[in-house]
This record gives structure tokens, sequence and C-alpha cells, in this order.
């Protein structure tokens, strides 16, 4: 095993890195519900109550990946607890994954429309494409198996009808409204995409593990 893979590992499974991981994420958790507050508000007032969980999507898709970093921290030894942490985790990586990248191109797609490009746009490029990377890096250390990945892309599927059926997908900039149709095509292929990156990662992990 290459000396860069052992390094990968102490440093991403070190106690400081993970409590500091796991902080930057828990803030950049609430500031994300935070952001999408005026958009819950709206929702409450039109939708019904229960339809606010499928509103701010990378919030909870961040949101998993944190609950996910804290089971790396204290595992769980109890059975059920270990089953809410395999969903987590295979929540974390298709969620994270899928909005990360969803954020980013919804971004620019406006942009190549003549959309204006403000420095809070750089802010949430960098900390989307940081979402997708970190759940990525760390599906070797995660311990749900193919079922809850399953799982996981069942959900993503549902949140992807709701939020295009009751018209409460995150808010989006008036070209991009235009061309919802394209817009609804694209995340739900890009749902299956993040699946599939989800599979091939833990796939890779499993190879990984073998030589640990």
């Amino acid at each position: 095993m290459s000396i860069s893979l052992l390094w990968s590992k102490a440093l991403l499974t070190d106690r400081r890195v993970l409590w500091l991981l796991l902080i930057c994420n828990a803030i950049g958790t609430v500031y994300g519900y935070i952001w999408y507050g005026l958009q819950l508000e709206y929702t409450l007032e039109i939708k019904p109550t229960w339809m606010i969980i499928f509103v701010p999507d990378s919030p909870t898709a961040s949101l998993f990946f944190t609950v996910a970093l804290a089971f790396i921290l204290y595992p769980p030894k109890q059975q059920w607890l270990i089953v809410i942490r395999k969903l987590f985790e295979a929540l974390a990586v298709v969620t994270s994954v899928k909005y990360g990248v969803w954020a980013v191109v919804m971004i620019f797609w406006g942009v190549a429309l003549g959309d204006p490009l403000y420095w809070q746009d750089w802010m949430l490029t960098a900390s989307h494409l940081t979402m997708a990377i970190e759940s990525l890096l760390f599906v070797r250390f995660f311990v749900f198996g193919w079922k809850y990945l399953v799982i996981a892309l069942a959900w993503t599927l549902l949140n992807d009808y709701m939020d295009y059926s009751q018209h409460i997908y995150p808010w989006l900039t008036p070209l991009l409204v235009e061309r919802l149709d394209q817009v609804r095509n694209f995340t739900v292929v890009l749902t299956f995409v993040s699946a599939l990156a989800g599979s091939l990662a833990l796939r890779q992990a499993h190879k990984i593990r073998s030589f640990d």
C-alpha cells in the first residue's frame, strides 16, 4: 500500500480533523437553513406543513454528512443506532454529491444565460463542491452497504418528485425558471449519477479496506 494512502487515512481519521470537519459542516448546515429562511416561510404559508422537509436540499445533505462524521467519532454499539448510522451515511453520500454538483451547475448555467455572477456565488461554489468531494472521500470510513444506497437513491428521487410536482424546488433565477423542464430533467439524471458515483466509491472503498 502506498505511503500517500496511509497518510490519507491517518489524516482523515485523525480526531482533530474529524472534529474540525464536523464543526465546519455543522456551521454550514445552520447557515444553509438560514439561507432558505424566506422560502421555508413561504412554503409554510401555501403548502401543507409536512412538505417543509423537502425544501432545504443542500442544508439537509450537509446535516446528513455532519451526523455521519459524528458516528465515525463515536461508533454506536446498539443495533438500531448502527442502522441509523448506515442510513445517514448513504444519504450523506448521495445527497451531498447530488446537491453539491447541482448548485454549482445552476449557478454557472444561469451565468451562461446572462445572470450576473456575485461574490456569494463563488462562496456557494466552493462550499458545494466541498460537499461533494468530502462525502466521496469519507466513503472509505463509512459502514453502509448497497441496500442503504438504494434507499438513499429512492429518498432523493422522492425529493425530486416533490420539488418539481409541488413547485418547492430551490428558488431559481427567472432565466432558469423559463427552462424549468430542462432543470427538472437534469436534476433527476443527476440523482442517478450521484448514486452511481456513490456505488463506485463504495466499491473502491471495499477494495482499499481489503489492503488495510
